[in-house]
């Protein structure tokens, strides 16, 4: 999903899912729309850099050689499909969008390896 598309669906619903245990039933219409966005952009992305690419003939050779493929694949394309992680990406934005996530800025201290003068930076010796 390109990131316009993902800061577009994740305004959208952010403040839909709740910092609860609790998933209501809303949650899962807004899930499967995530799952309809990702699989599209992936399929996209697919198509464009493999002309011809068939989805369908993909999802079934996949599931034909699943003990051949690397774990760290299957992995990766779970965390997009599964449910806590994705209650888990809303917590973090809304948590951003109200200034309440982790602000590195606090922590980093900048110094100059430059000093000053009117004719601009000299090394400082």
């Amino acid at each position: 999903m390109s990131s316009t598309y993902y800061r577009h669906f994740m305004d959208k619903y952010y403040q839909v899912i709740e910092e609860t245990e609790e998933n209501k039933f809303t949650y899962m219409s807004i899930f499967n729309e995530y799952i309809f966005l990702v699989e599209k952009h992936v399929e996209e992305q697919l198509l464009e850099g493999i002309p011809g690419f068939n989805t369908a003939a993909f999802t079934t050779a996949l599931q034909h050689h699943k003990d051949e493929v690397v774990g760290d694949i299957f992995d990766i394309a779970q965390t997009f499909t599964e449910f806590l992680a994705f209650k888990e990406m809303f917590r973090d934005y809304r948590a951003g969008k109200e200034g309440q996530g982790l602000d590195p800025s606090s922590d980093l201290v900048v110094t100059s390896l430059c000093k000053l003068s009117s004719k601009g930076c000299h090394r400082a010796q």
